[in-house]
């Protein structure tokens, strides 16, 4: 080769190292040209065997006796020091001290921060990531935790396969208003914007958890956004949380997944991944299936009319039964009397 093909080729390859982003620094969203179907082409662990979130089916898991109940260390000695919440341009991420951890996993988990994943269609149009038995949550709660026994901190962690503990809540809609997430809810107006920042008064992040924390289901799975790492022993809680529609109608419509100088303002809705093969993985619980199936309120329904229908079904059968008997006990009487003979 010539030195002016020589030179040439030594252009080419150094606008290509110029010129081609890092993984770090692609904007990615969950919709559009960098959407979540597109992942994989910029961060290859989306395209791992071992992703979440996943569809969770009671009736396959296999339950598991050792699964003790976890152990949240720290979560309501908040202390005065304020949270630090801000809009990533995906999430609210609520930052949390070190001093709150996790027990009751091989090795001890420490904290870092929280987040959310929600829809854009209200109550009963989806919203969390992880689904049991075909239903979907309106939102869902992660509490992110890292390996602090094996690695120095969450960077180092995060990469590895036995790096990370997340804590799955899911999260639908009730009557009455959930006064714990109102911690978060009540100061989103404050980072509607990417990159925002506000700190906000610090609270006991154990009352966003279920009372429940003994039924869970357990999987190896990955972050459920860029770049998927495959490092997460994901604990999703069996009961679910509820919080009212006008929570979840907040939750839905504050935010903007757009900065507060762009000339475009972008709702930030719909950040939720959708349901990953589990490619022969195994979900365990911590409960049997039969024990921990939670009934619809249809079943429920169902099974009030049936007992209250049987209840008066019985009703009749014995009241005939009772009016047999006296119709066959007063005929007795009157052919003993009809047989006696005169006097």
């Amino acid at each position: 080769m010539d030195s002016l093909g020589l030179c040439i080729l030594l252009m080419v390859l150094c606008f290509q190292w110029t010129t081609a982003p890092a993984a770090e620094e692609i904007t990615w969203t969950y919709t559009g040209l960098v959407g979540q179907t597109e992942w994989s082409e910029y961060f290859p662990d989306c395209a791992g065997n071992a992703q979440s979130p996943v569809e969770v089916v009671t009736t396959q898991t296999k339950y598991d006796p050792s699964l003790l109940p976890l152990t949240p260390l720290g979560y309501s000695q908040h202390g005065n020091k304020p949270f630090a919440m801000y809009n990533n341009g995906h999430t609210a991420v609520i930052e949390l001290p070190e001093w709150m951890g996790l027990g009751g996993l091989p090795w001890l988990y420490t904290a870092v921060q929280m987040h959310l994943h929600w829809g854009s269609g209200g109550p009963s149009h989806g919203g969390g990531e992880h689904t049991v038995n075909e239903m979907s949550a309106d939102a869902e709660l992660h509490v992110v935790h890292y390996n602090s026994e094996l690695y120095p901190n969450m960077s180092k962690a995060m990469t590895q396969s036995d790096g990370l503990a997340v804590l799955g809540i899911l999260i639908v809609t009730g009557e009455e208003t959930n006064l714990a997430f109102n911690n978060i809810l009540n100061y989103l107006g404050r980072i509607r914007h990417a990159d925002q920042k506000v700190f906000i008064p610090a609270f006991d992040v154990q009352t966003l958890l279920p009372e429940d924390l003994g039924r869970y289901f357990r999987y190896n799975g990955s972050l459920t956004t860029p770049p998927c790492h495959q490092s997460v022993t994901w604990t999703l809680f069996n009961e679910r949380i509820q919080i009212s529609p006008a929570q979840l109608l907040k939750l839905e419509t504050i935010l903007y997944s757009s900065k507060a100088e762009d000339p475009d303002r972008m709702l930030l809705q719909d950040n939720y991944r959708t349901t990953q093969p589990l490619n022969h993985r195994v979900v365990f619980a911590s409960f049997s299936a039969e024990s921990g199936r939670e009934l619809t309120s249809g079943e429920v329904t169902a099974i009030v009319i049936g007992v209250m229908c049987g209840c008066v079904g019985l009703a009749v059968i014995i009241r005939f039964i009772v009016k047999t008997i006296r119709f066959f006990t007063l005929l007795h009487r009157e052919s003993v009397v009809l047989g006696r003979p005169s006097q």
